[in-house]
């Protein structure tokens, strides 16, 4: 499963890097299905970025490798989920 996510998010990065963001893979538990992320550069302060994660990568990440069912940030400061609600 984590190969398939990484080619998702390579896929998806070159859109991300356009805005001056970027994106890392952190973590796939391949148990629960959850892919933890870290979001950078611009999209740290963009307000729109829990847009981004949840309407964008996450969808994209659950069309495209099975057993996905979240996508969550972590922030890499002190390795925390970054909690949302939409």
């Amino acid at each position: 499963m984590r190969e398939k996510v990484e080619k998702v998010i390579n896929a998806i990065r070159p859109a991300i890097q356009a805005d001056e963001g970027d994106i890392e893979l952190i973590d796939v538990d391949e148990t629960t299905g959850v892919v933890s992320v870290e979001l950078k550069g611009a999209c740290v302060t963009c307000p729109a970025s829990t847009q981004t994660l949840k309407a964008g990568i996450e969808r994209i990440m659950k069309d495209r490798v099975e057993g996905v069912t979240e996508v969550i940030e972590i922030n890499a400061v002190g390795m925390t989920e970054t909690s949302v609600s939409l």
